[in-house]
This record gives structure tokens, sequence and C-alpha cells, in this order.
């Protein structure tokens, strides 16, 4: 059964999902505080974590960045703020999708269904992928072994920025739209904010240029591309 972990300090905003996922059979785990919401998640694995902002002990932007420092889980943070700058700053540091308080329970539930739709997908393709690698001179990528090598140089890649760069190196010099790689990385319809894309190009930016590479490109108004 799949574990989704419920961290609000609202009690009535707990219930409330708690009683959803119930009814789809999903098993539910809860934290009122950011501090038990890390402990749980290390402990407890969940696969899916529901995550307020405003909590005592630490704040959801804690807790997120906590979480990412152990693990891969998918976050989605639920919150009353619906700033851009709150939204983009969540998707930054990890987070998955976004929703602003008040909120559909069942427009929350269809996103976690999504969510694990997609997570089993990528495990599929995964498997599929084994034993690939794409060699471009200074950038290696081993797929069995989930390896990326810049000029003899590891590094270090999340799973998602490392899906995500894997997708772009299959096809390189195609531009890709950030709507379809919400749908082919991420694996879901787009419900999404496709700023999530965005922060993961970022990310995987920032750790290639710090070994002088530039293999990431913006298409202005499109999308992403590899280049040779």
């Amino acid at each position: 059964m799949q574990k989704v972990l419920v961290a609000d300090d609202d009690d009535n905003i707990r219930k409330i999902i708690l009683h959803y996922l119930r009814k789809q059979n999903i098993n539910p785990l809860e934290a009122e505080d950011g501090q038990l919401a890390i402990q749980l998640t290390f402990e407890k694995k969940p696969d899916l974590v529901i995550l307020d902002l405003m909590m005592p002990e630490k704040d959801g932007y804690d807790v997120c960045r906590e979480i990412r420092k152990f693990s891969d889980v998918p976050i989605i943070i639920l919150t009353a703020k619906g700033e851009e700058f709150d939204r983009v700053l969540g998707l930054e540091l990890g987070a998955d999708d976004y929703m602003v308080k008040p909120f559909s329970p069942r427009e929350l539930i269809a996103r976690i269904k999504a969510i694990f739709r997609r997570v089993e997908k990528i495990s599929v393709s995964t498997e599929k992928e084994k034993y690939f690698t794409y060699d471009y001179g200074d950038v290696q990528i081993d797929v069995d072994r989930r390896e990326v090598i810049i000029k003899g140089n590891n590094i270090t890649l999340r799973p998602k920025e490392f899906d995500l760069l894997v997708h772009l190196a299959k096809n390189p010099g195609n531009v890709h739209t950030r709507e379809v790689l919400l749908e082919q990385v991420w694996g879901y319809d787009f419900i999404g904010d496709i700023r999530t894309v965005d922060a993961h190009i970022k990310k995987i930016r920032l750790k290639l240029k710090k070994l002088g590479c530039d293999v990431l490109q913006t298409v202005w108004g499109v999308g992403y591309k590899f280049k040779l």
C-alpha cells in the first residue's frame, strides 16, 4: 500500500486530507510540525509528502531542503501563500508541485495519483534503458550506473536532474517544450507548474558550468535542447 505523509499544523486540514487518502486505499502518515515531518520521511520512507509551508519547529522551506539531502520523494507544497516568489522558491528547493489553500481535496488526490503514475512510468522506462551510454566527447552519461562524467570528472545529480539530462541527451539538437518534458520526464499530464522544469534545468546548468560545460541551451519561448 502506498504511503503519503501529510505535514500541516492545521488539524482540520490534516483530517480532511487523511479522510480522502483512506478512501483511495492510501496509507496516511501525519506530522503537525516540520521537525516531525523530516523524522517521519527519514524513518517511514513515504511515497509522497504533502507539505505546508507555515509550520512550527521548521517551516516548509527548511523541511523541503532537509528532505532533499537524503530523499527524492515527490513533494507537493500546500500553503496559503500564493505569490509567484513562494511558488518558484518551493520548486527550486525540490518540490514537485504546488497547491494554494483553499484547495479541492479531489484535485489534490488527482495530483497525487498523477505523480504515482509518473513514478511507475519512470521505473519502467529506466529498466528498459539500462546499459545505455551516451558519449558526446566531454560529456559521458552511463544510464545503468546513473553516472555523469564531465571532462573526466564525476558530477552528482539528483535522480530527477539525471532523468531530465538523459531525456535531453537522447535527442541532441531537438527542442523540447516544458510541457513535453513534464509529461516525458515527470510522467504525468500537465497539471503541475512548468517552472518545475526551469528550476531543475537551472540546477543542472550550475553543476555542469563548474566544470566548464554548457550543453543545455534555452530556446526562448519554446523550451530546451541538448547541444553538441
